[in-house]
């Protein structure tokens, strides 16, 4: 609704606080919504939903491969020192 009165007069700076009204939700969270979607339809700069989503994913998946590398590290060198112990028998 705002970015479509927006664009019917782009003088009307009121337009988040009327509709805001008219919804019966708060200003701030629906000029944040409105912000989010003008960055998704790539009128505005920042990270959109997809990107923010695929780098949250991301994040995951290199928190789990370091956890399996370290898992694989301390194994490693377990298990070296058991054949170093062997070998030295």
């Amino acid at each position: 609704m705002v970015l479509e009165l927006r664009r019917e007069d782009p003088g009307d700076h009121g337009v988040v606080s009327r509709v805001s009204r008219q919804l019966g939700v708060g200003i701030e969270s629906l000029r944040m919504w409105v912000k989010k979607a003008e960055v998704d339809l790539g009128r505005r700069a920042g990270t959109t939903t997809s990107e923010h989503e695929e780098l949250v994913r991301l994040r995951k998946e290199v928190k789990e491969l370091r956890r399996a590398n370290d898992i694989l590290q301390s194994a490693a060198t377990f298990f070296g020192a058991e054949l170093d112990r062997r070998h030295n028998k």
